[in-house]
């Protein structure tokens, strides 16, 4: 395949050098030069597909991804391992994802009940503990995701999945945690994570999301 665009030549090196340079760099600096490289890349394509300056995008590109990238710092690896002890036998999965959030995926056994968005009482010491992490963590960022399963109409799943999120924010802000901070999100039963023909796969597909990110600051 040929390369019509010089400029798309020079920025795959580009990520190609960052990503072999960071072998000396530390967890902060390698996630933020790996953004750099990533927007680079993705800026000079859009100039150049675009008909504008291939270099311009490049540049413009690297300050986004650089910007855009989230760190793994003490500050979350305390709260991963916090929450991953106090959620043990409770079915709820914390991981770290690629891009340095903290994940926590909470089934609907534990969070909420067949169509109602009222914290249920064994959700509610994972919150409390989730909650002291935060207010330990002003830098952090939270994202609350709600989902349900294919059963009932989007003109029910959609409200319902929005105030199962809502309601997680509610109960985070009752306990000193910044709503500003606290963004949520509403999908209905879109991005099943299991095959709704089986009750086990629709109580899987109901559930919440909860991410935590925390920004490179300068």
């Amino acid at each position: 395949m040929r390369l019509r665009h010089p400029i798309l030549v020079t920025a795959t090196a580009a990520v190609v050098l960052l990503a072999t340079g960071c072998a000396n760099m530390t967890d902060t600096q390698r996630q933020t030069a790996t953004g750099a490289g990533v927007g680079a890349a993705g800026g000079a394509v859009l100039g150049a597909v675009t008909g504008g300056n291939a270099g311009t995008g490049a540049l413009i590109g690297a300050g986004v991804g650089a910007l855009g990238t989230y760190i793994w710092s003490q500050h979350m690896e305390r709260q991963k391992q916090d929450m991953q002890r106090v959620t043990q036998g409770t079915g709820v999965v914390v991981t770290q994802t690629p891009d340095n959030q903290l994940k926590l995926d909470i089934p609907s056994d534990i969070s909420f009940a067949v169509n109602r968005s009222d914290i249920q009482p064994n959700f509610a010491p994972v919150l409390e503990r989730f909650a002291e992490g935060l207010r330990n963590n002003q830098n952090a960022e939270v994202r609350v995701v709600g989902f349900t399963d294919s059963t009932g109409t989007d003109a029910i799943n959609n409200p319902l999945s929005l105030d199962r999120a809502t309601s997680v924010r509610n109960y985070l802000t009752a306990r000193g945690v910044n709503g500003n901070r606290i963004q949520v999100e509403g999908r209905g039963s879109a991005q099943p994570i299991a095959s709704n023909d089986t009750s086990d796969g629709r109580a899987r597909n109901r559930r919440v999301e909860i991410f935590v990110g925390e920004r490179q600051r300068g």
